[in-house]
């Protein structure tokens, strides 16, 4: 069953094409052929902006992990072999603190309904009952509907679609290498010779997540390729950027 062909859902999708086309229109006199992808950076952008005070509880949680890690040690070196106490302890230690573990995730999460439903709208031929316009946009005379793995057969679409591929494992390579950089420095532990916390082979095998991204967008239309590109170099940017804020205070 198609989610999308949910009546609520649908209305959620008919409005997300219309704004886009709107927008489309918009930069069309400024952007000419561009402006399709223009619009999508547009409103990846607004929306990153609506989420700002999301970004900034995620990095105001990793400020408060690091200001309680040596506490969190001591705690699990005392209840360790009680994992039931040790996660009651560790929830007042938090409430006491008014911090959440869970606050890293809310900017993954809130993102989420925005990237399905910019795959949708370049994946159906139809909405709200009529042609699916937006599937006659393009990129460098590349459908925004294009996806890598459904290219065979067509170079032209295949090179622009790598070198987005490309561009977004550069964004990616420097979101991980500047927020590693940045990353708050945990009391107590050993430096490294990136200047943060002591690393595990755990922290560093997950340090390379981000390029699952890259892998991801070989599957998505090329529409959301733009998006992932954008919204990426956005989070490194504002983490950066909120980051040093906070550490000045």
């Amino acid at each position: 069953m198609d989610l999308f062909s949910l009546p609520p859902v649908a209305a959620v999708l008919a409005a997300a094409a219309h704004l886009l086309s709107a927008v489309v229109a918009g930069l069309t006199p400024l952007a000419g052929p561009a402006a399709p992808a223009c619009a999508v950076v547009a409103l990846t952008v607004a929306v990153r902006v609506i989420l700002i005070p999301v970004g900034l509880s995620q990095v105001r949680a990793e400020a408060a992990r690091a200001r309680l890690a040596p506490a969190v040690r001591r705690l699990k070196e005392r209840f360790g072999s009680d994992p039931a106490r040790l996660q009651r302890e560790l929830s007042a230690l938090y409430a006491r603190e008014k911090a959440s573990p869970a606050a890293g995730c809310l900017p993954l999460l809130a993102q989420a309904p925005v990237l399905s439903l910019l795959y949708a709208l370049f994946l159906h031929p139809q909405i709200d009952g009529h042609a699916n316009a937006l599937l006659t946009h393009g990129l460098a005379g590349v459908p925004l509907g294009t996806r890598l793995v459904a290219a065979a057969g067509d170079p032209h679409a295949i090179l622009v679609l790598v070198l987005l591929l490309a561009i977004l494992t550069g964004v990616v390579a420097w979101s991980r290498w500047a927020l590693a950089r940045t990353a708050p420095v945990v009391p107590g532990a050993e430096p490294t010779t990136t200047g943060g916390a002591q690393t595990t082979v755990l922290t560093r095998a997950l340090s390379y997540a981000p390029f699952v991204t890259v892998v991801f967008a070989a599957f998505v239309p090329l529409a959301a390729v733009v998006y992932l590109i954008t919204t990426s170099a956005w989070t490194a940017g504002e983490r950066v950027t909120l980051r040093r804020l906070i550490g000045r205070r």
